[in-house]
């Protein structure tokens, strides 16, 4: 990856709608050279996909929290707890842990009550949870997707 990729990545994380050509003029590039290459990120899977995202107060989701999941044992339980987490749609992000705690999820539901059900009837029913510690996020100070590439020449 060299420095017109991360140029193009860097326009592409603050808005994926913009036409190739705008993209070709802002990195001083042609608009067949971007698309290429645009087409070659995708393909190599570093542009994983182009996505929407939404402010999840207007859609009706006012809570955030995150909750750290400690198994009693490991082995085949963690494939089998992260293939059902896999299927919760409440559950944004799950990311394994070393330390006190095996996993960290990000949950966004409508509120306290909907928290409290997926709770009680599915999170603390998978074969080996043995603890859950959820923190409410009060507000969001900073909140992005974009990762930082260095594209100064």
């Amino acid at each position: 990856m060299d420095m017109l990729d991360k140029k193009i990545l860097n326009l592409l994380q603050q808005d994926t709608m913009l036409p190739v050509a705008e993209i070709a003029e802002k990195v001083g590039s042609s608009k067949s050279v971007c698309w290429r290459r645009i087409q070659r990120l995708q393909d190599d899977g570093i542009i994983k996909s182009r996505v929407a995202l939404l402010d999840n107060n207007k859609v009706g989701l006012h809570i955030i929290l995150f909750a750290q999941v400690k198994m009693s044992a490991h082995g085949r339980r963690l494939p089998h707890f992260i293939k059902i987490i896999k299927d919760i749609p409440q559950i944004l992000e799950c990311y394994t842990l070393m330390g006190n705690v095996d996993f960290l999820l990000k949950i966004v539901v409508k509120d306290i009550q909907e928290y409290e059900d997926l709770w009680w009837h599915q999170l603390s029913q998978i074969e080996g949870v043995q603890e859950i510690n959820s923190t409410i996020a009060m507000t969001a100070v900073k909140y992005t997707t974009q990762l930082h590439l260095d594209a100064s020449s």
